[in-house]
């Protein structure tokens, strides 16, 4: 009992815990000078026209987050309201809150699937806590960058890349729909649902056997872009407004001029060589570099409407290298 009482304990200061305290360090003990959202009393009117009019589900959040949490402090916190206005406005602090579900949501997903590649190994490695660890840092201290549909994104993104590894090890068609039904609603959040179908295609195509190629993976993948493209051109066929464009802007020339970008870039290609460094399996180091590759449009798109500075945009690619980063059995065994 004891045993399981110190396991459970120990995840839920890991997974749970120790990610919320970062990201509460984050928002409220280091000041962002970047996006300027903290004394906003209520969400911007931009989230509803430009490009992240089409981020439906990031935007509903947000307003009834900042609802709800109007609605309890008016009413049943109205002792410590001074207190919570002194560091920072109703919707700065549901912002937090959102992103701080979403991203326990995301950690725990995480967790399965490091457990799932170790083939239930897990936390018994000190590498792969040690990864883990390194993930919850690299992702929380993206959050000087405070977005409403960042968290949500990657919940989203990681439970896609659970079911493609279940599919990766069962063969059973359930997962390929399953991941079609993550990667469609998650357009609805951002169009970084594209990665899923990235990963998917890493998993199961080999650019070196490519006459040999199964004719029930090109199928299955087609499925997944049908899902993506799908509520895609909903989206840009339903959302007309004046205001409302495909993109931000394109930041081509500032990406490559501004030394602020250029160290952001720095930081995305050094993080993701690093990280390949620890990929020490050659299945799962061809796996990962086939992942980059089938991620390339996603690249593009970074490189011409994305800023390098917001280094949040490389943290996809980052958290598949900590995945596959894994402990060998030799070294499970010797670590046992």
């Amino acid at each position: 009992m004891s045993n399981l009482l110190k396991g459970s304990l120990s995840y839920f200061l890991i997974v749970i815990v120790f990610p919320f305290l970062l990201l509460f360090m984050a928002y409220y003990g280091f000041e962002s000078s970047y996006v300027k959202i903290k004394h906003l009393e209520q969400p911007p009117d931009f989230i509803f026209s430009s490009v992240y009019a089409y981020r439906l589900i990031p935007n509903y959040v947000s307003v009834e987050m900042n609802n709800f949490l109007h609605f309890v402090v008016e009413n049943y916190l109205v002792i410590i309201k001074p207190v919570l206005i002194k560091n920072g406005s109703i919707y700065y602090h549901s912002i937090f809150l959102t992103n701080a579900l979403f991203f326990t949501i995301y950690f725990i997903i995480l967790e399965r699937i490091i457990n799932v590649v170790c083939e239930g190994s897990g936390f018994k490695s000190q590498k792969n806590l040690l990864l883990f660890i390194v993930a919850v840092f690299v992702t929380c201290m993206t959050q000087y960058v405070p977005t409403n549909g960042d968290s949500i994104a990657l919940a989203f993104f990681l439970l896609g890349v659970f079911f493609s590894l279940k599919f990766k090890k069962s063969k059973n068609f359930l997962y390929v729909i399953l991941t079609a039904i993550v990667i469609f609603v998650s357009t609805f959040v951002r169009e970084t649902a594209c990665l899923n179908i990235s990963f998917f295609a890493a998993l199961l195509v080999d650019f070196k056997n490519l006459k040999t190629l199964n004719k029930n993976v090109v199928v299955n993948v087609l499925i997944l872009v049908l899902a993506f493209i799908i509520p895609y051109v909903l989206l840009r066929t339903m959302i007309i407004k004046q205001e409302t464009t495909f993109f931000e802007g394109v930041y081509l020339k500032q990406n490559f001029t501004s030394p602020f970008n250029l160290l952001g870039l720095l930081y995305g290609i050094v993080g993701i060589w690093l990280l390949n460094k620890f990929i020490d399996i050659k299945e799962r180091k061809s796996i990962f570099l086939n992942f980059l590759i089938f991620s390339m449009p996603y690249f593009a798109m970074v490189v011409l409407v994305g800023l390098f500075w917001e280094t949040r945009l490389f943290l996809p690619i980052m958290i598949i290298a900590i995945i596959f980063a894994r402990t060998s059995k030799s070294e499970l065994k010797e670590a046992l």
